[in-house]
Order: C-alpha cells, then sequence, then structure tokens
C-alpha cells in the first residue's frame, strides 16, 4: 500500500527525534553532535534558485518578482532546480533513512487495510466505500433497500488508477432515477477533474466528458441535466454550466460567471431536494441563486445580493429557508424567511445573538433542526425538536471533535454524527434524537496494540500577555514525565477564522510513543472562541496570533510540560508564516521549527 500523504509526516518525525537525540551540555551547547549535525558541518551547500527580475503591474502598482519563472512548471530549468532541490534534500536527511522506513513501516502497520466505511442510506440505497488488503485505492458500491442485498460495484478505484502514476476520483453523485453515475477523476493531482459518466445498470461509460471541473456534479429532478463547476488558470472555481445527457459538451450553457475574482462559484442541490442552489463566497460575503430542481431550463433567482461584510447561507425546509447569518450578530444567528420573499427585509429571527458562542452550522429534519455550536472552543451538538424539550449531546470528555456526517435523509430521528478526540480514535454513531441513545457503528481500528488508556490529554487555558486566555489542547503517553525533561511539539495555525480541534491522529503515536508531548496552540486568528478570536487575529491585530503562540510556548516549558531545551513549534501553510514570525520574535525558544509548505511572503 502507498501512503504518499505520510511522508511529510515521517520526514518531520524523523527530523524531530534526530535532533531530540543530541545531548545537550549545561550552557546549552551540544557535546555529541547528531548526525544531522555532523552532516551540516560538512558545509553541504543548497541549491540557489536563479534570480530572473520580472515585473508585474496590478491596480497601477508595480512589483518586482525575481522568481516568477518557477511558475513555469513544464521549463526544464525548473525541474532540474526541483530536481536539485529533492537531491539536498535526501543528502541531508540521509542519516535518517533507516530510521524514516522503520516509521513509514510503524505508521502504516496501525492502519486496517481491508476495511469499510459506515453504510449511509440514501433514496433507497446503501452506499459504501471499502478497502482490500494490498490494494491502495478505495472501491465505492452500493446495496439496494438492505445491506443483505446484492453487492453493485459502482467503481473500482484499483482498476481506474491502472497505467497511471496518480489517481484520484471525486464528486460521485448518482441521479434522482438511481441509474446513472457522474464522477470527476484527476490524473495531474492538481485537482482538475474531468466528469465522465456512468450508466450504473449496464456499466458503461458514456460519451460525454467534460475536462476541467471541480469534480462534482448537481443533478435537476429530471434525471438527464446536471450542472457543475469550471475553474480558471488560477483553479479559482469561477463558471457554472449545464449538461443535458447525450449532448455535446460544446453546447453546454453557461449559467452563471463569477466575475470578481475574490469569490469562488459552487453548485448543490437542497436536502429537500426541491432548489438547486449557486453560491458565491468571498472572505467576508456570500450570495446565492436558486432554482427548482423540477424546472432546469428556468431562470436562477438570487436569494440575497452580496453586500460587503453581510455573511449568510441557507438551507430549504417545508415553505420557508433557514439563513444562518452574521446580520447584526458577529457570532451569527439563525433566521428564516418565506420562499417567495428571501430578501433580508424579510427575515425573523429564530436563534439570536450569543456572545459566547459562535454558530457555525444547521441541519435539518422533518421533526429536528440540529444546530453545531462553537463555545469555549469546543463543538457541541444542540438538538431542536419540533415538538418537546430541547437539548446538548454528552460525550463524557472535555476536549473533543463533534460534528454531523452524512445525513441525505429528511424523515428521520436519527442522526449520524462523528465523534473523536486526542485519544480516541475517530468514531461513527447514530443518534436517536428522540430517545437520546447512541448506537456504536464504527471506530477507526488501530493495529499494533493500542490502547485509548495509555494516553492521556489535557485541556488548559494559557493567560497571554494582553490577559487574553487562550486554549491549549495537549496529549501525551501516560508514561511520559511532566518534569520539565520531555520533548514537546507545539502547534499552531491561526489563520482565516480556521479552528484547529483536538483530534485523533495515528501518525501521532509516534511521537508520543517516543516521549513527546504534543500540545495544539488554540491562539488568535482562528475561530476556536468565536469570530472576535478570528477578528482579534488578523490584520493590524494579526501579532496576536504570533505573542500567543510564544506565550503557550513558555507557559509549556514554565509548567514542566516541555524541556526548554527540546521545544519545537511547528506549522503548515499559513502556519509557516507563524513560524517566520515566531522564530525572528523569539529565536531562543525553539530547539527546532518545523514549516510546512510555508507561506512567508
Amino acid at each position: 500500500m502507498k501512503l504518499p500523504h505520510l511522508i511529510p509526516t515521517i520526514f518531520a518525525s524523523a527530523l524531530l527525534l534526530s535532533v531530540v537525540n543530541c545531548k545537550p551540555s549545561n550552557d546549552g551547547s551540544t557535546t555529541e553532535s547528531s548526525p544531522l549535525l555532523k552532516m551540516m558541518e560538512k558545509n553541504i551547500q543548497p541549491p540557489i534558485a536563479a534570480k530572473k527580475p520580472k515585473e508585474l503591474s496590478t491596480l497601477g502598482h508595480t512589483r518586482m518578482d525575481n522568481y516568477y519563472w518557477l511558475n513555469d512548471r513544464d521549463n526544464p530549468e525548473v525541474i532540474d532546480y526541483l530536481n536539485a532541490e529533492n537531491l539536498y534534500l535526501d543528502t541531508m536527511m540521509s542519516h535518517t533513512k533507516a530510521f524514516r522506513e522503520k516509521l513509514y513501516d510503524e505508521m502504516v502497520g496501525r492502519i486496517k487495510q481491508t476495511d469499510m466505511s459506515v453504510p449511509y442510506k440514501d433514496n433507497g440505497y446503501f452506499y459504501i466505500t471499502r478497502y482490500e488488503e494490498g490494494q491502495e485505492y478505495p472501491i465505492h458500491s452500493r446495496r439496494k433497500g438492505s445491506m443483505d442485498s446484492p453487492e453493485e460495484i459502482m467503481l473500482d478505484v484499483n482498476q481506474l488508477a491502472k497505467g497511471y502514476d496518480y489517481y484520484a476520483v471525486a464528486g460521485r453523485s448518482v441521479s434522482p432515477d438511481n441509474e446513472l453515475l457522474v464522477y470527476g477523476e484527476d490524473t495531474l493531482s492538481r485537482r482538475i477533474y474531468t466528469l465522465k459518466i456512468k450508466n450504473l445498470k449496464t456499466g458503461e461509460l458514456l460519451p460525454d466528458v467534460i475536462p476541467n471541473t471541480s469534480g462534482g456534479a448537481t443533478w435537476a429532478a429530471d434525471n438527464k441535466t446536471f450542472f457543475y463547476t469550471t475553474k480558471e488558470a488560477t483553479l479559482r472555481e469561477y463558471r457554472i454550466w449545464k449538461h443535458v445527457i447525450g449532448t455535446p459538451v460544446s453546447d453546454d450553457k453557461l449559467i452563471f460567471e463569477e466575475n470578481d475574482e475574490t469569490y469562488s462559484a459552487f453548485v448543490y442541490k437542497t436536502k429537500s431536494k426541491k432548489y438547486i442552489v449557486i453560491g458565491s463566497s468571498s472572505t467576508l460575503s456570500q450570495e446565492y441563486r436558486v432554482l427548482k430542481a423540477d424546472n432546469p431550463d428556468g431562470q436562477f433567482k438570487v436569494f440575497q445580493p452580496r453586500v460587503r461584510d453581510l455573511e449568510y447561507d441557507i438551507e430549504h425546509y417545508g415553505e420557508i429557508w433557514y439563513v444562518r447569518t452574521n446580520k447584526d450578530a458577529k457570532n451569527f444567528r439563525l433566521m428564516k424567511t418565506p420562499e417567495s420573499a428571501t430578501g433580508v427585509e424579510h427575515w425573523t429571527e429564530v436563534i439570536p445573538h450569543r456572545d459566547d458562542v459562535l454558530l457555525q452550522g444547521i441541519d435539518v429534519f422533518k421533526d429536528f433542526l440540529v444546530l453545531s455550536e462553537r463555545k469555549a472552543g469546543i463543538t457541541q451538538l444542540r438538538v431542536i425538536p419540533n415538538q418537546g424539550k430541547e437539548h446538548y449531546i454528552g460525550f463524557g470528555e472535555n476536549a473533543y471533535v463533534a460534528s454531523t456526517s452524512t445525513n441525505p435523509e429528511f424523515d428521520t430521528e436519527i442522526l449520524r454524527l462523528n465523534y473523536q478526540s486526542m485519544t480516541t480514535p475517530s468514531t461513527t454513531y447514530d443518534y436517536n434524537m428522540n430517545t437520546h441513545e447512541k448506537t456504536l457503528l464504527k471506530q477507526q481500528e488501530v493495529l499494533g496494540g493500542f490502547n485509548t488508556s495509555d494516553y492521556k490529554s489535557e485541556r488548559i487555558m494559557v493567560r497571554v500577555r494582553d490577559g487574553v486566555e487562550v486554549p491549549v489542547s495537549i496529549v501525551y503517553h501516560k508514561d511520559t514525565p511532566l518534569d520539565g525533561t520531555s520533548p514537546c511539539l507545539i502547534y499552531g495555525y491561526g489563520s482565516y477564522g480556521i479552528s484547529m480541534d483536538p483530534n485523533f491522529s495515528l501518525t501521532r503515536l509516534s511521537l508520543l510513543n517516543r516521549g513527546f508531548v504534543f500540545a495544539i496552540a488554540h491562539i488568535r486568528g482562528g475561530e476556536e472562541m468565536g469570530r472576535q478570536w478570528y477578528e482579534d487575529g488578523k490584520l493590524l491585530k494579526k501579532k496576536n496570533t504570533f505573542t500567543d503562540f510564544i506565550d503557550c510556548g513558555r507557559y509549556l516549558t514554565a509548567n514542566k510540560y516541555a524541556d526548554p531545551k527540546k521545544l519545537y513549534a511547528m506549522g503548515g501553510s499559513a502556519g509557516g508564516l507563524l513560524m517566520g514570525a515566531v522564530n525572528n520574535m523569539a529565536p531562543e525558544m525553539w530547539g527546532g521549527i518545523i514549516a510546512a509548505v510555508p507561506l512567508l511572503t
């Protein structure tokens, strides 16, 4: 089984553990060089990218980009430079080769290779994704009516992937009559998908082939029309098209084009199956267009025109729309509006704004409304019946991740939900919203003798320099001493309002089992503590993101969670910006820093 997604984790783990094996003296110098330091002492020089100045002008402003030439992925000079970088990496990490192979085998050894997803029911069929021993890719199948019915293999991705160095399937969508499947195929690893259509009765592929899409399709009610999204050169999704089965793709009609480069477009069908929705979204504003699914040739109607700083999303129910919005509600509130009058002036309140609770999302059922609410950094699931008393679903831990799962059925009292924590593997339950009973359907199986009781997790609040309390989630092996001698890896992100949840990780066990403490600093810039948490870590307040992380690291060493000489920091993408900042602001703190695909410009 090839698991390329493990490679960055393996490199990071091997590097951390090799550095930890250095023997520091009392003054902080290294008395016995690690193999890595010995390599560095040889003064092996990294490849240097050539500077080729190029002027770029935007909105009347001209800047010079010395490395714009690296955008040309087909340029032999670019390929030569990347090969040189890879050779340098292999050289510098050569001392960890045997250890990396050991880590890879260890991580893969925890994964159950013959596995199956929890089936979910939709439109009369149970849908399953499963893996077979020794196979790299999934098999997507279904069973009609019950799990005792014969299996119908929809896509065996192992067969489809033959002959390709890379292959991925995305956006599987079955027609309302259950006879046709649209799926996206990516053979380049760029998330540019070619749509293909399979007749599930005969197994044949239809001649309709649509390139350059986002991978998904949304069916109208007529079983022959679907809508899809295409991308521009920057991979922004910006055009919505309509295709009719059996007609030339060149005849597809452009339904919507998002001309504002700060917005991306998408299309979906409401859970009620009544409406097709075209969405257009930017960081601080959304706009939707709706059309009845049984009228695919009709005109989409704007739900509420975009207004800067007005955020909203919609869900259909009966003869009304539910609207989750930040209108006069920093942490969002829930509104409703009639089908016939969807403008903001017609919205009336259902759930009011709360200063200490972020309303993240809703799931609509015939007799229930389920709210996903984040309070004190943790997502809680709140069940509101049409008749009777509302309640929150309890899980018995103070730091966890809970979310609603695949719930396509509308008329049901059963809520499918997911749960995990830093010590509990991903777990799927069916929850009876009337009786409040949970039925365990599946828990991720961890091979190799894993026992959740061998690990401990904590949730602490760290008071940072301006008096704000920042949550920190911590996990470690029960035998790891918390006496100031243990190595610690602290992770952070703090950007775009994206929350870092205290989830479970198979690969992280390799660190924990070797005595590492692992911590997540839920710093400002995310949305763990509500919308204000995000706003207090952006723009002119972005420095809070960096100082929060530094202060959380200092707390860990001061309170003996970490050896001050063995405190390591990690962040990826926008979290790479965080790594660059904390390295410059407090270089003395870190034994090492892992900046994964860092955004440092």
